[in-house]
């Protein structure tokens, strides 16, 4: 008998050591071997395979400071969650050169070196965002100034990002969930700019009545911030390097020759990107201060050029019922006027139909005296609707007359029918020259002369090009007291900040970047949302059920278990 209590004890003993041996070798592999696997349909939790690339070749710690701590509301915690999340999943593959702490900006300091702080934060372009928070020790809200960004900091050079995206015409739970979406994105972006041992080079054209002031410095200074910046003359350049990684016309005002055609064609053949930001109508905003005027064609000469590349921007402008707003006198108090902000039709916020990385998750784009734009039939070039009208949009046939005084009757939607009028095109493809079968040989010679390369009838390589149709997209606003604004700004709304930049940046982005990066803005989370009429519906239901159901089974187990109870004990 005690012989057999010994085996039993020594078979449980084996038993128990076999069980915490098991246990310490898993533990081992599990230090060593890692797997980790994304069930959700969208693959949340997935790291795209340029951005898993992009932290496995890092030689150096990357630092992020994210400033999402605090007593914050739920959406914000959820943000910060979804962060944190990312960054781990990141360690996976950057390891010990990924390296993130969670923050509260300035809270510890005091107020002058908090301003300070704070002002260095929106100088690496990190923006602050206005927060009703609840304080700690009262039932009270109170405002406060918070910065949902992060600041990375590489081998000594510093990237601020923005990780909350723009509420504007958004419901707050979608703005939130974009801006979950768009994380990998961000962060992944900053890191391959911070890795970048020289900036492409990016030139701005002018010779044709291109502006370089006030209102086109946010967009300068926006490019520099990223690229290096320098000018050309299409005038005076006898030809336009492959140096460039991209050129960028902002509304040019006079006529281009043939020569000047010429320029851009051979660039264009040999691979250099370009994007245009043009004006067919003389529409400007600053012409409303005399209450009206015509708008007519402005000759560019640029129809056949790009009608070979495959677009064709047309001579009227585009009226949408989804519009920004201009302030009108609608009447008096006393003698005082009474202004009041009335939809311009004029003035269309211009949206994106399609999921292309470049408007993935954007917001509404403001624009002034658009242009439509009409598609060339051509297989071999790819074209892309970027932005468009609304479902409610129409056009108008140049010359245009415009006035004020027509805003304040109520515009007839049977009239605005059209739908997605396209006003922002990107083409792709094997562009074919203008000029080919056009020029002599002595001319060809000359462009080999001057520029070393021979003459191309069609481009080598598929190519990139983009079309805007309003060159108000990259203006900014003037304010007589802060000087130039933001562009996507309206001056008369300054607090709220249409997608303008973002999409300028994205486009920019995609014509220049050597990588697939740009892909991660595709990724979309979905939101699955209660049913808001169902919820109402059956609310009493699912009380009851909530209710009547955890009862009803404590009350059943104890029934069972006194039955089986008396069962075994009854004799």
């Amino acid at each position: 008998m005690e012989a057999t209590r010994t085996d039993k004890r020594k078979k449980y003993l084996q038993r128990t050591l076999g069980i915490v041996a098991l246990l310490i070798a898993v533990n081992i592999a599990a230090s060593y071997f890692h797997g980790r696997w994304d069930l959700t349909a969208e693959k949340r939790y997935t790291l795209a395979p340029s951005t898993r690339a992009l932290l496995k070749n890092l030689d150096a710690p990357v630092t992020i400071e994210v400033y999402l701590k605090g007593n914050y509301p739920a959406g914000f915690r959820q943000l910060a969650d979804a962060t944190r999340e990312l960054l781990e999943e990141f360690q996976q593959y950057g390891g010990n050169n990924i390296r993130f702490s969670f923050v509260n900006p300035g809270t510890e300091l005091p107020d002058s070196m908090r301003m300070r702080y704070q002002d260095t934060l929106m100088s690496k372009g990190i923006l602050p965002f206005n927060l009703q928070v609840q304080e700690d020790s009262k039932d009270a809200y109170a405002e406060r100034l918070i910065f949902p960004g992060a600041l990375l900091t590489y081998k000594g050079q510093e990237n601020g990002i923005n990780l909350l995206k723009s509420q504007g015409g958004l419901d707050p739970m979608q703005a939130l969930n974009s801006s979950e979406a768009l994380l990998e994105y961000k962060f992944a972006h900053a890191i391959y700019q911070l890795q970048q041992p020289e900036r492409p080079l990016v030139g701005y054209m002018l010779g044709h009545g291109e502006p370089e002031g006030s209102n086109v410095y946010d967009a300068l200074k926006t490019l520099h911030e990223i690229y290096q910046v320098d000018t050309i003359n299409l005038k005076t350049t006898p030809f336009i390097t492959r140096e460039f990684a991209a050129i960028l016309f902002a509304r040019p005002l006079e006529s281009f020759t043939d020569q000047d055609k010429l320029k851009i064609d051979q660039y264009v053949m040999n691979g250099g990107k370009v994007i245009w930001f043009l004006d067919n109508l003389t529409a400007a905003t600053d012409s409303l201060r005399g209450r009206s005027f015509m708008a007519l064609p402005r000759d560019l000469k640029l129809e056949d050029l790009l009608f070979k590349y495959g677009v064709r921007v047309n001579l009227d402008l585009v009226m949408d019922l989804q519009s920004d707003m201009i302030p009108l006198v609608v009447g008096n108090i006393g003698d005082k006027p009474q202004i009041q902000p009335i939809p311009f039709p004029y003035f269309p916020l211009l949206a994106s139909t399609n999921a292309h990385p470049i408007v993935k998750n954007l917001d509404l784009v403001m624009s002034r005296f658009a242009n439509s734009i009409d598609l060339i039939k051509d297989e071999n070039i790819k074209k892309t609707v970027l932005l468009t009208s609304s479902a409610h949009s129409k056009t108008v046939n140049a010359p245009v007359e415009i006035s004020l005084e027509s805003v304040q009757q109520q515009p007839n939607p049977r009239e605005y029918r059209m739908r997605n009028i396209p006003t922002a095109v990107l083409l792709e493809g094997r562009f074919p020259s203008l000029f080919n079968h056009r020029l002599s040989i002595g001319e060809q010679q000359a462009i080999r002369g001057l520029s070393g390369v021979p003459f191309k009838g069609i481009a080598d390589t598929v190519n990139r090009m983009i079309v805007v149709s309003d060159a108000d997209v990259i203006f900014n606003a003037f304010s007589q007291k802060n000087g130039p604004m933001q562009m996507g700004v309206n001056e008369f709304n300054p607090q709220y900040v249409f997608a303008n930049k973002e999409f300028f940046l994205n486009s920019m982005e995609y014509l220049t970047s050597k990588t697939p990066i740009m892909d991660t803005r595709n990724k979309e989370l979905t939101l699955r949302l209660l049913d808001t009429e169902k919820i109402k519906k059956d609310r009493t239901k699912w009380q009851l059920i909530a209710f009547i159901v955890p009862i009803g089974a404590i009350l059943l187990f104890a029934m069972v278990f006194q039955f089986i109870r008396q069962r075994r004990y009854a004799a």
